[in-house]
Formats: structure tokens, C-alpha cells, sequence
């Protein structure tokens, strides 16, 4: 985002070339990353009576959070938000003291008309969460010229219309190397479509090699015949979006 506000303009679409087995993709569901901290009182753990187990806390809010699924909303074409607890953190001086302190991180999936506030809003109205601090988490980096950002994890969702001329440009693109019309589909994950197309508004669309489901495993791997299949839609898809953008 930070390089298309530093050109000083935007370009008329984009394709992204995530896995979607060569499918046409048109939006996913947005994200968010939520910090949730309890905190105890610390005792030597041969008294655990002493003190107040955070995790003991904590397990008691982490019971609650699958049954949030209930309200989250659906959406008939992007699905139903979801949530999932990716991380446990506990803090104690030693293994012979009860701890203190509980962390857990939540991945929240965020479905058309949900967001961050919400999520962490229905975090807050949990059994268990009456102490809790509930917060969106921020990423800090920097590059390797030294430049630093600080960015907060909410992405929102995004679609892009079927009828819109890019879905279009696809589908024909497809058909005319292929000669049979790509499904039209979304992600299950993320993409930079969050940014370009939730964010900054720019038209947005996926098509590439290799299936979503093989992402991040250890055995994902890209068939050769959608790698070639996919140069060759990558190489016609520019004229073919542009004659439909211009007719539109």
C-alpha cells in the first residue's frame, strides 16, 4: 500500500496470481489478529490455593469461543466469518510457580459486514473475559534500508462483482486459450486483495497455478501443465481486460 501512495496513483486492476487451481477468484473473507491477556496472582505451586492460575482463567474464556461461530455473520457468496485460538502463552517464574499471567491470540475471519470492533467487542461479552484485556495486534518491521512501519492486523473482506469487465476478462481469457469457461470461486484464505481491493478500492481479481488447500504444507508443489496454462493466461489477460474495461 505504502509503494502505490508513494506513485501517486493507482492502477486500473490487478490479478493476483495465488493458488486458485485456475480458477477464476473474485474476493475472500477480511481478518483480524486479537491479543487476549488475564491476568492471576503468582504462589508457589505447592499452595496453588494461594494464588489465581491464569491459565485456569484463560481456560475458561477459550471454552467459550467456538460457540461465538453462532453469531458471526454469513454472507451467500464469501460464507461465514470463523475463529480460531492459534497460540497460548502463560508467564511464571519458574515451573514451581503458578502463573500470573495467560495470553492467547486469536485468528478471526471476518465475512461482509464484520469487523474488527465487533469481533473484539463479542470477545469482550465472553464468560471469562470480565478481566480481560482485549486488543487488535500491531505489526512493526523494518526493511533493510532501515525504513519502518507499523501496521494494525484488520483486513477487511472483499468482492468483486461477477458481472464487473474484469471477471469478465478472465473468464473470456480462459476461454479463448482453453476453450472450456473457468468456475468462478473465492478464497478460503488471505491475499494482498485485502489492501488492494478492501483498502484502496482497486478492481481485483485471482487466477494461478497449484491448489489452495496444498498452500503452507509441506507437500505443496505446482503441477507443470497449470504453471504453463497459467503463463499463457498471464501473457493474453492485459488486452483482453483492457478491451473490457474500455467498453464498459
Amino acid at each position: 500500500m505504502r509503494v502505490l501512495e508513494n506513485l501517486g496513483r493507482k492502477p486500473d486492476a490487478v490479478l493476483l496470481g495465488e493458488p486458485t487451481d485456475l480458477r477464476i477468484h473474485r474476493g475472500h473473507r477480511g481478518r483480524c489478529e486479537i491479543k487476549v491477556v488475564v491476568k492471576g496472582r503468582a504462589c508457589h505451586a505447592s499452595a496453588p490455593e494461594r494464588g489465581d492460575n491464569a491459565i485456569y482463567k484463560m481456560a475458561r474464556l477459550v471454552q467459550e469461543i467456538p460457540g461465538l461461530e453462532q453469531r458471526f455473520k454469513d454472507h451467500p457468496f464469501l460464507g461465514k466469518g470463523s475463529v480460531a485460538v492459534t497460540r497460548i502463552e502463560s508467564k511464571s517464574g519458574s515451573l514451581n510457580v503458578v502463573p500470573d499471567e495467560c495470553t492467547i491470540y486469536l485468528d478471526r475471519r471476518l465475512t461482509w459486514g464484520e469487523d474488527t470492533a465487533g469481533a473484539i467487542a463479542e470477545i469482550k461479552s465472553l464468560p471469562g473475559a470480565e478481566e480481560a484485556r482485549v486488543e487488535l495486534l500491531v505489526y512493526e518491521g523494518s526493511s533493510y534500508t532501515g525504513y519502518e512501519e507499523k501496521v494494525p492486523k484488520e483486513f477487511p473482506a472483499w468482492v468483486t462483482p461477477e458481472d464487473h469487465p474484469l471477471v469478465t476478462a478472465g473468464v473470456r481469457t480462459a476461454e479463448a486459450l482453453f476453450g472450456e469457461r473457468p468456475p468462478v470461486d473465492k478464497w478460503l484464505f488471505s491475499t494482498d486483495g485485502v489492501t488492494l481491493a478492501g483498502v484502496l478500492g482497486i478492481p481485483t481479481i485471482g487466477y494461478g497455478p497449484g491448489s489452495e488447500a496444498l498452500a503452507h504444507t509441506v507437500n505443496e508443489y505446482v503441477a507443470v501443465d497449470q504453471l504453463v496454462r497459467a503463463a499463457a493466461f498471464y501473457a493474453l489477460f492485459p488486452a483482453v481486460a483492457a478491451r473490457e474495461i474500455s467498453q464498459r
